[in-house]
């Protein structure tokens, strides 16, 4: 296989001036955002040649709803999981599953629920 078999991520959203904030606050990073027809879009940075998969926040109001409970779960990469859980609560979320270690080889992961709704998780290898 010449790439990972994941490209793109898009994470539903209802309120996309409330998520882009969440988002921001907690990973640290910058949102842009993109209005294509009824899809609004708020993109991730993608570093071109690294790692990992990018993606982007999606509003539509049929195509996209938020879940907690149904559909595949999204692990953000992380330095370390226990410096974006600090930040989720003020950021409107709440945790579900404090970090956690996996095994020694893999890492650590913490699952969260985002401001829109959304089960999302975190990994990182301390």
């Amino acid at each position: 296989m010449e790439q990972n078999v994941i490209s793109w991520v898009e994470i539903p959203v209802t309120d996309m001036d409330r998520a882009k904030a969440f988002y921001e606050k907690v990973f640290d990073f910058e949102i842009q955002v993109h209005s294509m027809g009824d899809f609004i879009m708020g993109w991730f940075p993608f570093a071109q040649g690294k790692e990992g998969a990018s993606g982007s926040l999606v509003k539509h109001p049929e195509a996209y709803k938020p879940s907690v409970s149904h559909g595949p779960v999204v692990y953000f990469s992380s330095s370390n999981v226990q410096g974006e859980l600090d930040r989720v609560e003020a950021a409107g979320g709440s945790i579900i599953q404090p970090k956690t270690q996996i095994t020694e080889e893999i890492g650590y992961m913490a699952i969260i629920q985002d401001s829109e709704g959304n089960r999302i998780a975190l990994h990182s290898r301390t």
